[in-house]
């Protein structure tokens, strides 16, 4: 019997999100023959720039506009994006939380700036907030692991100090204690909104450690966009893996194991269960089940407006943040959520809201200037949202209105059409609880590895969770390396290293 034929390539990887490409190029520098396969014609997933058709000259970021963990992620820092050209600018305001009837409160990238102009809770800002910034290395190897091994940066003395402060800050915003330490609404609301990133009822343990770690960033490495958009970031990746070998393919629909051609090991960076429909009947039954069960959270509604002018804030200084956290209070946020958990949507709903040009003036063509903006509502929800998001930023900003030029609404149900991953417009890839982000989707010892199949799950439905951030590809490729293929080392991911060729021998 003549022997079977090797495999086409060594590796797979089924989509081309941020995870996907993490995991790519990780395992292309290691000298594996690498290829990915993308359903759309585009490359990038949640971290691509299109042009609409809404306006000549003016391109919109499909899923995330702002990045406050592409550049503090522990990959990205590996990778180094600033080195590949990538110009990624923090403006000087990473948020902003507009109130109905006193002065917006807004998230300086100084701390020291952000705690003097909250008054009364500026000690208790800088005792918790301002605390975490100066270990912002900690807290995101912290929040940004595998939840399955201790990362070498945890073993510093260091982490002393910034694991039980993350850890407390954490506990008592997900909890009906969630007033303290602050005393004040603004303090409150500047916090909640931050929580609002992970859609889901407040509190929670889930959304206040999103808080914790998203707002240490905010005064650490700053909430930065890239200049020309998100793309930037996927192109950078791209230009990686192909100078290593890896090719893409895009316009391939993976709706079978069948439709992938044959690898030594795969990589999903799908929800989890599309990689249970993928692997239907190859995986054991319990893990199939655990996969299909994973469940998915509520949802985001995208406007892609075009304006003929900057947003018009009641609060000037709101403009200066990348990120605007439309929901007015803490308690008015709260109620919104527990609406959209309800199956309702709210009338006035957390909205979140990006002028990428406050960074990047590049963005702007004759005058026009793109507009991000999503409104969490229930999942699966079929109604356009232009209107309600519409009405909520003139809550804060009368006359906006009058400024819109174009404007396309996409409702959560067809959210899908733009990234097939987006199951009902759950962003998220799965609903974000603090037992779900660590047994994700299941609590296996391994999460990425789906049984003996040499088949792995590298997407955000994976530990860390959400975010563009590239962890939950890197933390696959790791096991993907030591396990199929035998090579202990990760690879050198900087610039300046050429990686082993492709073809070489890098296993033990």
């Amino acid at each position: 019997m003549s022997p079977a034929p090797a495999p086409e390539v060594d590796v797979a990887v089924v989509g081309s999100g941020p995870n996907g490409l993490a995991a790519a190029v990780t395992l292309a520098r290691a000298g594996l023959r690498v290829q990915v396969l993308e359903a759309q014609e585009t490359i990038g997933g949640g971290a691509r720039t299109l042009d609409l058709g809404l306006a000549p000259g003016i391109v919109h970021d499909i899923c995330s506009a702002a990045h406050p963990l592409a550049l503090a992620s522990p990959f990205f820092e590996a990778f180094d994006v600033r080195a590949r050209g990538v110009r990624a600018i923090a403006p000087a305001a990473s948020y902003a939380q507009p109130l109905d009837d006193q002065p917006a409160v807004i998230a300086w990238h100084d701390a020291e700036r952000t705690a003097e102009e909250l008054g009364a809770d500026g000690p208790a800002w800088r005792a918790t907030i301002g605390a975490l910034a100066r270990h912002e290395d900690l807290v995101v190897e912290l929040a940004l692991g595998d939840k399955r091994s201790v990362q070498p940066a945890l073993l510093s003395p260091r982490i002393l100090g910034a694991a039980p402060l993350f850890g407390a800050l954490t506990g008592l915003q997900g909890s009906p204690a969630w007033n303290l330490p602050f005393r004040t609404e603004r303090a409150r609301a500047l916090l909640g909104g931050v929580a609002a990133h992970a859609i889901g009822p407040m509190p929670s343990l889930a959304l206040s450690a999103t808080a914790a770690l998203l707002s240490t960033i905010g005064h650490g490495t700053g909430w930065p966009i890239p200049v020309g958009g998100s793309q930037a970031i996927t192109d950078a990746l791209v230009a990686d893996l192909r100078a290593h070998g890896g090719q893409i393919l895009t316009g391939h629909h993976v709706r079978t194991w069948r439709d992938v051609p044959p690898a030594r090991a795969v990589l999903l960076d799908t929800p989890a269960g599309a990689a249970a429909d993928i692997l239907s009947n190859r995986l054991p039954s319990g893990l199939e089940r655990a996969l299909r069960r994973f469940p998915h959270g509520d949802a985001a509604a995208k406007v892609d407006f075009v304006l003929s002018g900057p947003v018009p804030w009641r609060d000037a200084e709101v403009g200066e943040a990348g990120t605007q956290h439309l929901g007015g209070t803490r308690a008015q946020m709260a109620r919104a959520e527990a609406q959209v958990a309800a199956g309702r949507v709210p009338e006035h709903p957390v909205t979140l809201v990006s002028d990428p040009s406050v960074a990047d003036p590049s963005r702007i063509h004759g005058g026009l200037r793109p507009l991000w903006a999503y409104a969490h509502v229930p999942a699966g929800d079929t109604t356009d949202p232009t209107e309600l998001v519409t009405r909520q930023i003139e809550r804060f900003a009368p006359g906006f209105r009058d400024l819109v030029v174009a404007a396309q609404g996409i409702p959560a149900a067809e959210m899908p059409a733009h990234n097939p991953s987006l199951v009902g417009g759950d962003i998220s890839m799965g609903r974000v609880t603090m037992a779900g982000m660590i047994a994700r989707p299941t609590a296996r010892l391994d999460p990425y590895r789906l049984a003996e199949t040499g088949w792995y799950l590298c997407s955000s439905a994976t530990p860390p969770g959400p975010g563009v951030h590239g962890m939950s590809g890197w933390h696959a490729a790791r096991r993907v390396l030591r396990r199929e293929f035998g090579i202990r080392e990760m690879p050198d991911l900087s610039p300046g290293a050429a990686g082993t060729p492709p073809g070489a021998d890098a296993r033990d």
